[in-house]
């Protein structure tokens, strides 16, 4: 997962993950309602080994393997706060977002110019339609190079060319992305 697709699911999220194994474990149990049997069939084990993972009993707790950790993270953040989620996805594609980011910029311009890239901090309201095209791209499978491209067009006309008033014809470079955060709202 890039920058940007962790700064879309911090954005998207109002409480952290639980962040040990043994509490995501707890969390699936209980929106399964402890059922072992539920969670062994979303993780793709045999409900002895989840009962092996939860078990009080010394000597019989089995930890889960890294595979297992991961497909656990990766339910666990399938399920976390659904409809706090889909509220904040909406009001970010009706509004708009603050986007933060380091990374560095660069541009073809005239003879003359600084366009060598270099890196910079920069944080500017975008509108809900980038929100929406940003989305959009996610759900269809896009990659983080995909990502990038949206948000450097974005970028190059809001904070570039602020919102077409001047650069006319400015092509943006956005790359070497250090962090992408998003505030929502």
């Amino acid at each position: 997962m890039g920058q940007i697709e962790q700064g879309l699911e911090r954005a998207l999220r109002t409480r952290p993950v639980p962040a040990s194994t043994e509490a995501r474990l707890r969390f699936l149990l209980a929106s399964h309602g402890r059922s072992t049997r539920q969670v062994a069939t979303v993780l793709e084990v045999s409900q002895r080994t989840v009962q092996r993972w939860v078990t009080k009993k010394p000597g019989a707790r089995r930890p889960p393997g890294p595979l297992q950790v991961q497909a656990i993270e990766e339910a666990v953040l399938a399920r976390w706060q659904p409809r706090i989620r889909a509220r904040r996805r909406a009001q970010a594609e009706a509004e708009g977002f603050v986007f933060h980011t380091r990374a560095r910029f660069g541009f073809a311009a005239p003879a003359g110019s600084s366009d060598d890239p270099r890196v910079r901090w920069i944080t500017q309201d975008l509108p809900g339609e980038v929100a929406r095209e940003l989305f959009a791209a996610r759900d269809a499978g896009a990659g983080e190079q995909q990502q990038t491209v949206i948000l450097a067009r974005a970028l190059g006309h809001a904070y570039f060319r602020e919102w077409g008033r001047r650069a006319h014809g400015l092509h943006i470079a956005f790359s070497d992305i250090e962090f992408a955060d998003f505030s929502i709202g």
